[in-house]
């Protein structure tokens, strides 16, 4: 198994290294530019016309792979329809963006998001006929099939939300996200044999994440946009979902959690004081290059805590195998 992941990973990360430049061209004559908010920092306004939309490579190349190595199954079925139906999600808005400067309505888009991620939240429940939920230093613990499919959906949702925060700086999310799903690759081929094509799953995603950013590191020539950030959230955490490790998913995408708490705190205090910030700007990778970090500085430091909080999210996962033998 170990062989097969590393040759859809090298697939996957060539196929999309290969088809990039191309790609970059037609999203050009197209005209699907990145629009720079005015509020942002100056810093970024070099980048106005930058290509979006690049995740839809991104998920394209991983479906097309995986469905010529593998037949979907149980394992795979959900974080599957995921990827494609955030995805499609992402790559309309992208559009919108690019051609109105305004994309789907925040409203609008949550619903479509909440739709997907209820749809997939249930038909893992009903595939694996989940009745409790693993909890780190405590075990399984009882839980309602409806409040199971809740909690899931909402999961789905905040991880989506939260890489869509990520995606600020060249290369802050498809680093972090890609760093995620090798904590999960892992963890599904510890977990039993049956999530063996979830596995492969994560390594074509993995591939494909590094072929991107291979031309979106400082300074970008194209950027993930929702077509990406938004699906490969949403499936990092049906995934989470499938392994049965959903609560260690907060450790693991610590970076998601710190961006998306910044913007809540931030929205809060701003709120509570009537017009103070908390924050030089939000999301907190802003809030660090306005005190004069390097673009570059930022990206690879929540790259690291990325990695340590994986270490220590797959660590608390075997502590569990261990109290279960």
């Amino acid at each position: 198994m170990t062989v097969e992941l590393i040759q859809g990973l090298l697939i996957t990360f060539a196929l999309v290294v290969i088809l990039m430049p191309s790609y970059i061209r037609l999203l050009q004559a197209a005209g699907f530019g990145k629009r720079i908010r005015e509020e942002g920092p100056e810093t970024h306004y070099v980048k106005e016309g930058t290509p979006t939309m690049g995740g839809l490579l991104v998920v394209a190349v991983v479906l097309l792979t995986y469905f010529f190595l593998r037949q979907p199954d149980a394992a795979t079925f959900a974080p599957l329809a995921a990827l494609a139906g955030v995805g499609a999600l992402g790559a309309f808005d992208d559009y919108l963006n690019a051609k109105t400067g305004e994309g789907i309505r925040a409203r609008q888009k949550l619903i479509w998001l909440t739709v997907v991620a209820f749809v997939a939240a249930w038909q893992i429940q009903q595939t694996y006929a989940i009745t409790a939920i693993a909890v780190p230093f405590v075990g399984a613990v009882s839980i309602e099939p409806w409040l199971y499919v809740l909690f899931g959906a909402f999961a789905i949702v905040a991880s989506a939300n939260g890489v869509n925060l990520t995606d600020g700086l060249d290369g802050l999310s498809g680093g972090t996200v890609a760093i995620a799903f090798v904590a999960y690759m892992l963890i599904a081929l510890l977990n039993e044999p049956t999530q063996a094509n979830l596995a492969l799953l994560c390594a074509l995603i993995i591939g494909a994440l590094l072929g991107f950013l291979w031309f979106n590191v400082h300074p970008a020539q194209i950027f993930i946009g929702d077509s990406g950030a938004l699906a490969l959230g949403a499936t990092l955490a049906v995934t989470a979902l499938i392994t049965g490790q959903i609560l260690v998913l907060p450790l693991i995408g610590i970076i998601f959690v710190i961006e998306t708490s910044s913007v809540l705190l931030q929205v809060g205090y701003f709120r509570l004081t009537g017009g103070k910030r908390l924050f030089r700007m939000s999301p907190i990778h802003h809030h660090f290059e306005l005190g004069g970090w390097d673009e570059e500085k930022i990206t690879i430091r929540f790259w690291i805590v990325g990695i340590l909080a994986s270490l220590l999210g797959v660590t608390l996962f075997l502590a569990s195998l261990d109290r279960l033998r």
